[in-house]
């Protein structure tokens, strides 16, 4: 064979190869889902809505009794908690939200997804809906949220309870965060069907992958696909947080702190850094359990927190 007709079958190898590749991009590009088309499924029951600093918020405000606020973490919705208000709503009234780029709320107009963009806007919706004090608790994001708001609002936070928080560098983040710090991978990831990244991290946010449901693997991707939440998480992530845990012994909240101890997003190592680092906090690990207890062991979890609020002052 000539030299220039196998630099021809190259060329030609390599023209098959990006067709192949441009047409599995296109089938697997995923337009957004209009906040409309998701209502019916996931608005349903109790769900309102409250303008917060320009953002259209999804809530609900369930049970009556002392106010507990829930903040879920970054991919979830209010819809984590659920099990927690079964739980809690028997004997507390139980707010919890979409934050800003997540679930039904979508995106902020301020593009702006820092935590203490977050803290700001609890704040706003505390005094939106009058709420003097309150228990808060949070997973993940929410809980990096709900443990800096403790540390800016003391007067108002009655009790802390942590869910494998963030907040303490991690030098292995998730699959999706990595990918969505490369900038060609970012631009893809608010354009492409989220369906396989959502089962992975899922999956992998259970101690136990076999017990994630086919429900629950729909509700995350619908609502990621929901209109600007897949820029929003972009952004998110995009914008590493600096480390603030040197402000955790500033905390005066009774605090609890809850594990799972196969948690493979947030190593569990920072259980005991978290429980040392606020004073007098208690902490509870959750053998076979991963980085979602409220879901994984929704009731169990539950329970605890109810035990943990009851033996507080009243």
């Amino acid at each position: 064979m000539k030299p220039t007709s196998g630099k021809r079958v190259w060329a030609l190898a390599l023209v098959s190869l990006l067709v192949a590749l441009g047409l599995l991009v296109s089938a697997a590009l995923v337009p957004d889902i209009p906040l409309q088309q998701l209502l019916p499924a996931y608005a349903g029951g109790a769900s309102r809505f409250l303008n917060v600093d320009g953002v259209r918020v999804h809530y609900r405000d369930e049970g009556q009794g002392p106010p507990v606020v829930l903040l879920h973490g970054t991919g979830a919705s209010l819809h984590t908690w659920e099990a927690w208000t079964a739980v809690l709503g028997r004997s507390h009234r139980v707010l919890r939200m979409d934050l800003p780029g997540f679930g039904l709320t979508g995106p902020s107009p301020r593009a702006d997804y820092s935590v203490k963009a977050y803290v700001a806007f609890l704040e706003s919706f505390r005094q939106a809906l009058g709420l003097e004090r309150f228990a808060l608790a949070g997973n993940s994001l929410g809980g990096q949220v709900a443990w800096n708001y403790a540390v800016a609002h003391p007067e108002v936070v009655t009790d802390l309870i942590l869910v494998d928080p963030d907040g303490f560098p991690n030098p292995k983040p998730a699959l999706v965060f990595r990918l969505a710090r490369i900038p060609v991978l970012s631009r893809l990831l608010t354009a492409l069907d989220p369906g396989p990244l959502v089962r992975k991290s899922l999956q992998d946010a259970y101690g136990d992958p076999t017990r994630v449901t086919d429900e629950q693997l729909q509700r995350y991707r619908a609502l990621s696909l929901r209109a600007g939440n897949r820029d929003a998480f972009v952004a998110r992530v995009q914008h590493p947080e600096p480390d603030r845990t040197e402000a955790l012994p500033r905390i005066s909240a009774r605090t609890l702190v809850l594990w799972g101890e196969k948690d493979r997003l947030i190593p569990a190592t920072d259980a005991v850094r978290f429980a040392h680092a606020i004073p007098g906090a208690t902490l509870l690990v959750y053998p076979g359990v991963g980085h979602v207890p409220m879901e994984e062991i929704g009731e169990r979890s539950a329970a605890d927190v109810e035990a943990f609020l009851d033996a507080g002052p009243r």
